[in-house]
């Protein structure tokens, strides 16, 4: 269990190690960048969760080739944070416009007010303790020999329901929840 550097140290050390592919590398939170830098060869068979793929489906593929043309990223493809961060403010801007105001209170009441149809994750619903739920994905990292090109890393193993995914609102501990 760990993240960033350290997650990829780890699976480049059981790669030389001859752990994988034999037994089934599970990362917590790995990003497509760091697919990307351990290189399909090695983090081939990796299992890991994820809220965004760009290869998902003609909307995120859409976005991807928009975050690929912007200064500064030509050939690279956006992660979940990217995506999250993106869809966060443009749900946030939707509630402005439809309220006419920046109030924080009623914004965040607006954006409540009815699951968001976002491009990119679906449905979310944006719960009392501010959380956004929304499904996730169980991929698996391709072989060299089934991927089809730069950043085609991924295979969906399965689709996680938002109400799985999520911690139950009664089981969290939030002060905003009465």
């Amino acid at each position: 269990m760990n993240g960033g550097g350290d997650t990829i140290n780890a699976i480049k050390q059981a790669h030389e190690f001859g752990l994988t592919p034999t037994q089934k590398l599970v990362a917590m939170l790995v990003f497509i960048t760091d697919v990307g830098s351990i290189g399909l060869p090695t983090a081939q068979g990796l299992l890991l969760t994820s809220a965004f793929y760009w290869d998902m489906n003609d909307s995120t593929r859409a976005f991807a080739k928009r975050f690929a043309a912007a200064p500064g990223m030509a050939s690279k493809v956006p992660t979940m944070h990217h995506a999250g961060v993106y869809s966060s403010t443009l749900a946030y801007l939707r509630a402005v416009a439809a309220i006419k105001s920046v109030d924080g209170v009623r914004v965040v009441a607006q954006m409540r007010a009815a699951p968001i149809e976002d491009a990119l994750f679906g449905r979310v619903v944006v719960r009392v303790d501010g959380r956004a739920v929304h499904d996730m994905y169980l991929f698996q990292v391709k072989t060299p020999v089934e991927s089809r090109g730069p950043w085609d890393d991924y295979e969906l193993v399965a689709m996680i329901p938002a109400a799985e995914a999520f911690r139950p609102l009664a089981e969290g501990g939030c002060a905003l929840v009465k």
